[in-house]
């Protein structure tokens, strides 16, 4: 195995495959460096000397600027080096035309939904429409338990502390994601439950859900029920029983949107981790399926490069908009644009934002950009879209379910137990983490640094996606953990 990775013969930096000891004389590919100080796995190395001031190259781009002189050997982190982002900027269209190759789709066994896209699960869903019934809700998942079997996949609430006491743009998205989670296609039945008094109750809620299948939906408002529990139970039963005729048939791959997220990342998510993704998005884009690359503060750095590859000058507008609008946000609230990575991302490696969003996009592969999406929309464009979403991981996880990824691939180097509303993948980008969290992780991509291929690692996820899509059930459902989070953007009253 390497100890030391150059990612691009540009780069003024290499990464530690592992931790390295001070004194060692270590092989990078063209040259050779020995080392000043203990560099912790992930972490970077500088490759010559390096003057304050000066870009410090990663990915073949800068990755911010060095705060002192850096002589050859040290180690380049917080203490050394700044990023070079500011606020919002001015961008030209230099297309890059990114080859696209055709494939014949592959296929899964998945749930023909009226609405169209299918589904890869058939559960039953309890939505509160707002946090008031959210205790409500969770008692009628707990009773609801005896439902499920056959066809009925599983039975779940989601709960959110919204819903009311919101205004504006706010309020409609709050709507926009109840909606479009009460006609997802992976729920074979929905429960929609109102308390009655709320700004964003069940008729507010309707309109934003278009035409959808009336056998699949109930509504309860329960200050209109004189016992909730025993009404919502009766109408869970009615859709269960609805649910069991229900059967799995094959269905292609171009059906399939699947969201693109990484979180806890370390100096090797965009190594070996990010990559693999990227492979597998190039892939199911080439089948005719869709993926949805979010996490808007994470491409600051690396959003040419997605420019680049938009595939007309209206999309390369709207990933303009994408960027300024979001930075746009950060200086209303008075809040610096570069207040990122974690403090996790950092002890993983990871330095500044620049260094994050290139390892970031690795996820996004190398096809065109064919559709740029507002918070709620959904995906109408086959291919690679860009979704406006925060990078926190819940939030953007359900993103995506909304945007109308039947499943997630997210990408780790340092783990996290979650799951949004739909199958949420965890990929390790490093074999340690991969070992030592067995019931979080689903796929290790840290295999790349012991021999295998990119290109073999993403048609082995693909193989994994498919399985999931027709059944097989990622950790997070395995363990049982399914949550919900709005993304929150207006005053409450």
């Amino acid at each position: 195995m390497n100890e030391l990775v150059r990612i691009t013969e540009k780069d003024l930096v290499a990464v530690a495959l592992k931790p390295l000891e001070k004194g060692s004389t270590l092989s990078y590919g063209s040259g050779e460096v020995t080392l000043r100080s203990d560099i912790p796995m992930g972490h970077k190395v500088a490759l010559r000397d390096i003057k304050k001031g000066e870009p410090v190259i990663k990915y073949g781009f800068p990755i911010g600027e060095a705060t002192e002189d850096i002589p050859r050997g040290a180690h380049i982190h917080t203490h050394n080096l700044h990023t070079l982002l500011s606020g919002q900027k001015e961008y030209t269209y230099q297309p890059t035309h990114p080859a696209v190759t055709k494939r014949e789709p592959a296929s899964f066994m998945g749930y023909p939904r009226r609405s169209g896209r299918p589904g890869i699960r058939n559960e039953l869903w309890i939505l509160p429409t707002v946090g008031c019934v959210n205790d409500v809700a969770k008692a009628l998942a707990q009773r609801a338990q005896k439902l499920v079997g056959g066809s009925v996949e599983g039975v779940y609430a989601f709960p959110h502390p919204y819903g009311c006491s919101q205004l504006g743009d706010d309020q409609n998205n709050t709507r926009k994601v109840l909606a479009s989670l009460a006609t997802h296609p992976n729920a074979g039945g929905v429960l929609v439950l109102g308390l009655g008094c709320e700004n964003s109750g069940i008729e507010q809620i309707k309109p934003y859900m278009g035409a959808y299948d009336e056998s699949r939906m109930r509504f309860l408002i329960c200050q209109q029920a004189e016992d909730e529990v025993d009404e919502g139970m009766k109408l869970l039963e009615e859709l269960a029983a609805n649910m069991q005729s229900d059967q799995r048939v094959p269905c292609s791959a171009d059906q399939l949107v699947v969201g693109l997220k990484c979180g806890g990342s370390d100096g090797l998510s965009g190594i070996t981790a990010n990559p693999t993704l990227g492979v597998f998005s190039d892939l199911l884009t080439s089948m005719g399926g869709s993926t949805i690359l979010t996490e808007v503060p994470e491409m600051f750095g690396a959003e040419t490069i997605l420019m680049g590859r938009c595939e007309n000058e209206e999309l390369f507008h709207k990933t303009v908009s994408l960027i300024n609008d979001f930075k746009g946000y950060f200086e209303a609230y008075h809040m610096p644009v570069y207040e990122n990575p974690s403090p996790g991302n950092k002890a993983g490696g990871i330095t500044t934002l620049e260094d994050k969003a290139l390892g970031c996009t690795q996820k996004s592969g190398s096809s065109p950009v064919r559709g740029v999406l507002a918070y709620g929309e959904h995906v109408e464009n086959p291919g690679l879209n860009l979704l406006s979403a925060p990078g926190n991981d819940l939030v953007a996880a359900t993103a995506l379910a909304v945007s109308g990824a039947q499943l997630i691939l997210f990408s780790t180097g340092r783990g996290t137990p979650f799951g949004c509303p739909v199958p949420t993948i965890k990929i390790a980008s490093n074999s340690p983490l991969a070992q030592h969290k067995k019931n979080w992780i689903d796929f290790n991509a840290g295999r790349l640094l012991d021999g295998m291929t990119l290109e073999q690692l993403g048609s082995e996820l693909m193989e994994y996606v498919l399985a999931v899509a027709s059944g097989k059930q990622a950790r997070n459902e395995q363990n049982g953990f399914h949550d919900l989070a709005i993304f929150k953007q207006g005053v409450t009253l």
